[in-house]
């Protein structure tokens, strides 16, 4: 029984250890999204441009991915109110039949934004390649970012450790009941945010040499 007790209390203090790193590392996440998240356009900054992360169209293949609309709508909103020029939409392009920015692009171009307002990074296979690339390969200083509302901290948090200096702009939320598995995995998506960061030191799949965004920036140079 002695050695019974023993490992129970051994385990207990492990998962105890274990609660307080995932507690600890969220808040950290979380931290960094304070004073940046914005569910209207009435107090977010005007940037040049917004980063668009991607996801798949469609779950299954089959039916239309609420997580997907609801970006592709905030993004398109972005342009039309003039809160940004030009969108950088980033994501998965691993294999040929499976191109999340091209979908996204098509789907603004249908929303009404100018297919010469977007540029497409084809390497976002992660929340951390998309805001490093933005940083070193689209030479980005500023952005909005597009995302969900509980993507949003661990995108602002990326996008601050690779140097950009960013605004989170949140779509129309998708309802508990659809997205309750995807914002749980998420509390595990920010350990290994945190862990890619501080300990493993992550480094994007690739970076590959420099894309010029073409527009005129506010300012009044040619980007």
């Amino acid at each position: 029984m002695r050695r019974v007790r023993q490992l129970l209390l051994v385990g207990s203090l492990g998962l105890a250890l274990l609660a307080g790193f995932i507690g600890a590392t969220n808040w950290w996440v979380l931290r960094a999204a304070r004073g940046h998240l914005h569910t209207t356009q009435a107090n977010l900054p005007t940037n040049d441009v917004a980063v668009v992360l991607g996801t798949s169209p469609k779950l299954r293949g089959k039916w239309s991915n609420p997580f997907f609309e609801s970006r592709m709508d905030a993004a398109a909103a972005l342009v039309h109110s003039g809160k940004v020029q030009h969108l950088l939409v980033s994501g998965d392009n691993g294999r040929s039949s499976y191109d999340e920015p091209t979908a996204m692009k098509e789907a603004l171009v249908q929303r009404g934004v100018p297919a010469e307002a977007i540029s497409l990074d084809y390497a976002g296979f992660r929340t951390l390649d998309s805001m490093a690339r933005a940083k070193k390969v689209f030479n980005i200083d500023r952005c909005t970012i597009v995302t969900d509302d509980f993507h949003q901290p661990r995108a602002l948090f990326l996008a601050a450790q690779h140097g950009l200096k960013a605004e989170g702009f949140i779509g129309r939320p998708v309802p508990w009941k659809w997205s309750k598995k995807t914002r749980l995995r998420e509390i595990g998506s920010r350990v290994k945010a945190w862990l890619d960061i501080y300990v493993l030191r992550t480094e994007p799949k690739f970076y590959g040499p420099p894309v010029e965004l073409r527009f005129a920036s506010r300012s009044g140079a040619k980007l």
